[in-house]
């Protein structure tokens, strides 16, 4: 047991057995992450009717825009990955993702900001809606009813799109998400219909059921990721765009949740230079004084090891104008399982299902959310209290 002045607490091995006791995962998990993450489903549908009552219309008024800046930090920042993958390479218009306060300096009358934030009360998204403002761009504000961004957007006259009940902003991905799909959809951006975020909900709702606390290790999906991550170092790629965004997130939600150091990113990228970590003294060098005869998921209390996760897209169609051909990705996807099981670095699959971008995206972070939080739990932490996000924040702002 670890206790530090900064109140963390926590054991260093993973406890398999805590995983399959519903009642301590309870005790552990006050904070509820586990059920605030399992409705993301509800999430969906609450926030598409939230989008509908907010006047989007009017911004298809003045036309096209030059470009489209998604201002947030940490999982609102995200969205705008969500909504320029979604929107794939035909979209009309520059998406960018902006994780700093204010607006880039181009921006002007001819473009559209919008700002998120889970709080409403972010420095980034507050000084990204009040410099739009300030510069005749067109405002959209997604927060909390009543908080400061909604106060912002009031002054400047601009649509707010409330976000759903109060969880904390790593477990409201999709109720952040989806009111920058609708606005982005009123600006002719982006082709998401009604019937593409029902099935995405739907989806969510089937992943959060097969994950559930009372599903125990062996048939629920998300424990079985979880425990084969336990004391790794894990290395997360996507086989495409779509894929390479729901690997950022699992980064960011095992380095939230779990406190696990992680390597992210798309597999294309990779193959310049990052795979060479299965060679390294963490991978192949590690995995080749391993015991043959040694239980591949015990650990020998010989070192850390890598442990490879890959999320797989696969496409909706081969003839899709698409950065890369579905061939190339898949190739290149089966070339990094190979070279995973030439040097004995353990692989997790993941592999998209879904018939539209936004429910092929669900299918690839629905597991991995719960799979972060589960990993939390077996160690004996608390996934919604980071007291070092605390700490830090205090002593930068001394």
């Amino acid at each position: 047991m670890i206790d530090g002045t900064a109140g963390v607490s926590g054991h260093r091995n993973a406890d398999e057995r805590l995983l399959d006791d519903p009642q301590a995962l309870a005790e552990r998990d006050p904070g509820g992450m586990l059920r605030h993450t399992a409705s993301a489903g509800a999430q969906v549908r609450e926030s598409a009717a939230l989008a509908a009552e907010a006047n989007l219309s009017v911004l298809a008024d003045e036309g096209r825009p030059r470009a489209v800046v998604i201002a947030g930090i940490g999982t609102a920042g995200r969205t705008g990955d969500v909504l320029a993958t979604v929107a794939g390479p035909r979209c009309p218009v520059p998406v960018i993702a902006h994780r700093s306060a204010g607006v880039p300096g181009w921006v002007g009358a001819a473009d559209v900001v919008i700002a998120i934030s889970a709080s409403g009360r972010s420095p980034e998204a507050l000084g990204a809606a009040e410099a739009a403002h300030r510069r005749g761009a067109r405002l959209v504000a997604v927060g909390p009813a009543e908080s400061q961004l909604h106060s912002v957007a009031e002054r400047a006259r601009a649509p707010f799109i409330p976000v759903p009940r109060r969880a904390p902003a790593r477990a409201s991905l999709w109720g952040l998400t989806v009111p920058v799909l609708l606005a982005a959809r009123a600006l002719g951006l982006v082709k998401v219909n009604e019937a593409d975020l029902a099935e995405t909900a739907a989806r969510l709702d089937a992943d959060a059921d097969r994950s559930r606390p009372t599903a125990e290790s062996f048939v629920n999906p998300a424990k079985s990721l979880a425990l084969g991550l336990a004391g790794s170092i894990p290395i997360v790629w996507g086989s495409s765009p779509l894929a390479a965004v729901a690997a950022r997130r699992f980064g960011d939600t095992l380095s939230a949740n779990a406190r696990y150091p992680v390597v992210t990113g798309a597999l294309g990228e990779a193959g310049r230079g990052r795979v060479g970590l299965l060679d390294g003294v963490f991978g192949g060098l590690a995995e080749g004084e391993r015991d043959i005869f040694a239980d591949p998921d015990e650990s020998d209390g010989e070192g850390t090891r890598l442990r490879l996760v890959l999320l797989r897209d696969g496409g909706l169609n081969a003839e899709d104008d698409a950065d890369e051909p579905l061939a190339v990705e898949e190739r290149r996807a089966d070339a990094v399982q190979t070279l995973a099981e030439r040097r004995g670095v353990r692989c997790d699959v993941v592999t998209a299902e879904g018939g539209s971008a936004l429910e092929r995206l669900a299918s690839l972070v629905a597991v991995p959310d719960f799979a972060s939080i589960y990993l939390a739990l077996a160690h004996g932490l608390d996934p919604m209290a980071v007291p070092a996000i605390t700490e830090m924040k205090e002593l930068a702002n001394q």
